[in-house]
């Protein structure tokens, strides 16, 4: 099965443009790993038509917050609908379980004993003085973070996220996470 986990860092924020849809803000950079080629990469917002034939060749979609927050962001640029792709969103894989949302961070600290290595907003300031490389480090740091608490939660069926210094269990249910959809997709480049 060809994953794609992939995450997204936004030159604006909700409060700039005076909504909570995710397709209102503008996309700084797009980083990707392909379990295919085994490679990370990256997109500026110009560079996305080099995104779409990886994207269209997954088999799914893996990221975090990705079916609420990425994906919409992301299917604005796109001439086609990528909802279409299967796609596994972690936190709505653990929403499912606790009720409510936990951050990133919480569980790689607590699952793989690593934090992330800055904030969403952060990515913001760095777009404003134009620091791309910066950017695109934290958000690649994101992709493997994600990639590596998906591995984790599929080889052991839970993960663990920090809270008020204790590492509480989530018990997940990853039995269905890699069986292939036979869903269409319309595709919008030529092969």
């Amino acid at each position: 099965m060809r994953k794609v986990v992939f995450d997204i860092e936004t030159r604006n924020i909700f409060s700039d443009v005076g909504s909570n849809d995710p397709s209102k803000l503008d996309i700084s950079i797009v980083c990707a790993y392909d379990s295919e080629t085994d490679t990370y990469s990256s997109y500026l917002e110009e560079e996305l038509p080099k995104l779409w034939p990886i994207i269209e060749k997954a088999d799914m979609l893996v990221g975090y917050n990705s079916n609420h927050f990425d994906i919409p962001l992301l299917n604005k640029y796109y001439h086609g609908d990528l909802s279409k792709i299967k796609s596994l969103d972690i936190l709505e894989e653990i929403r499912k379980v606790l009720g409510r949302r936990v951050k990133l961070d919480q569980v790689a600290e607590a699952t793989l004993g690593t934090k992330k290595s800055g904030h969403g907003l952060d990515a913001i300031v760095w777009w404003k003085k134009g620091e791309i490389d910066k950017i695109r480090k934290y958000c690649l740091d994101d992709v493997k973070i994600t990639k590596d608490v998906y591995e984790y939660a599929l080889k052991n069926g839970k993960l663990f996220f920090k809270e008020g210094g204790k590492a509480n269990e989530i018990k997940l249910d990853t039995s269905n996470w890699e069986k292939k959809n036979e869903a269409s997709m319309t595709f919008s480049l030529p092969f």
